[in-house]
């Protein structure tokens, strides 16, 4: 596989977001949001338990990107630097031409279209700048909202083996 670099980080912008890099700064956000029973609902990981653990979750993310092995994206509100949700990419195929796509958003900033106008942005980066060629995202049977968003966004459904071991619905975008 080539080796990803994302040295500088990229960091995009929309008319009404920033997306940047999480830094140690973003731990207490990070912990409310993975320790939010209403995130974590359709999500198969354990809810975050402590600050020291949210601290070594932004020291893996961010090794992960220093070794060209993940995306992780803060979701900003422009006049606002605060964490409100994230977006990230990870998993890349051995030939670097699909990724797996995760977001997740604070309950109190769900719909007002701020994840939409978030993965619009992110996939132009996926398809424009990094060349991918496919991005996979898996669902919770009973996410509606996420399947929604995903279809908004042109991702199908996988037919057939669509479906991991843990019942999530595998869907997917090509260039």
């Amino acid at each position: 596989m080539s080796t990803l670099r994302f040295s500088p980080f990229p960091v995009l912008t929309t008319d009404r977001l920033t997306l940047r890099q999480l830094s140690p700064s973003d731990t207490t956000a990070i912990f409310a949001l993975r320790s939010d029973e209403r995130v974590n609902r359709y999500l198969d990981r354990p809810a975050c338990r402590s600050l020291e653990e949210a601290a070594a979750f932004v020291e893996k993310i961010n090794g992960g990107i220093e070794q060209g092995k993940s995306l992780y994206w803060v979701i900003c509100l422009q006049e606002n630097p605060l964490l409100v949700g994230t977006i990230c990419l990870w998993n890349f195929s051995e030939d670097g031409q699909t990724a797996e796509l995760g977001y997740e958003l604070s309950p109190d900033f769900q719909g007002r279209g701020i994840m939409s106008e978030a993965l619009g942005r992110v996939l132009a980066y996926i398809f424009g700048t990094l060349g991918l060629q496919t991005v996979e995202a898996y669902t919770h049977p009973e996410n509606a909202p996420s399947e929604k968003l995903l279809r908004m966004h042109g991702f199908r459904a996988d037919a057939g083996l669509g479906v991991t071991a843990d019942g999530h619905r595998k869907f997917s975008l090509a260039k």
